[in-house]
């Protein structure tokens, strides 16, 4: 499958090969970006997503993100955390668990809150 190209926006509006690549790198983009919340992650997981080998393969797929000139247009760069340890099985199914979700929700949290704050590793679960 090929990548989703970076839009051009000075690219013709009537060239229906062009609005389609932009609209797929939007659509991509948007996916991509939901996979910094880590409920999201759980709820498509319940719905067993992690178990259709065409999901898992468009994970892997969505790697292309992680380029700079694609990663640019990333909001939130917990999205391209979470990309990667999905490409895990054993992460997946962690993330299947509603406790688990919540537990890394926090975490994320307190890193957003106390960007500098190192955890002492004897308070890690």
């Amino acid at each position: 499958m090929a990548e989703a190209t970076v839009p051009d926006n000075r690219a013709d509006d009537s060239d229906p090969q062009a609005e389609f690549m932009k609209e797929r790198f939007e659509v991509e983009l948007e996916f991509l970006q939901c996979l910094a919340n880590p409920r999201y992650i759980t709820m498509i997981g319940q719905q067993g997503y992690f178990d259709k080998p065409e999901f898992i393969n468009y994970l892997k797929y969505l790697k292309y993100w992680q380029r700079p000139e694609y990663a640019r247009f990333v909001v939130y760069p917990h999205a391209l955390a979470f990309l990667d340890l999905l490409q895990n099985k054993a992460f997946r199914e962690e993330m299947k668990k509603v406790d688990e979700a919540d537990r890394i929700h926090e975490l994320q949290y307190h890193h957003w809150r106390w960007p500098n704050y190192q955890l002492d590793d004897s308070t890690e679960a």
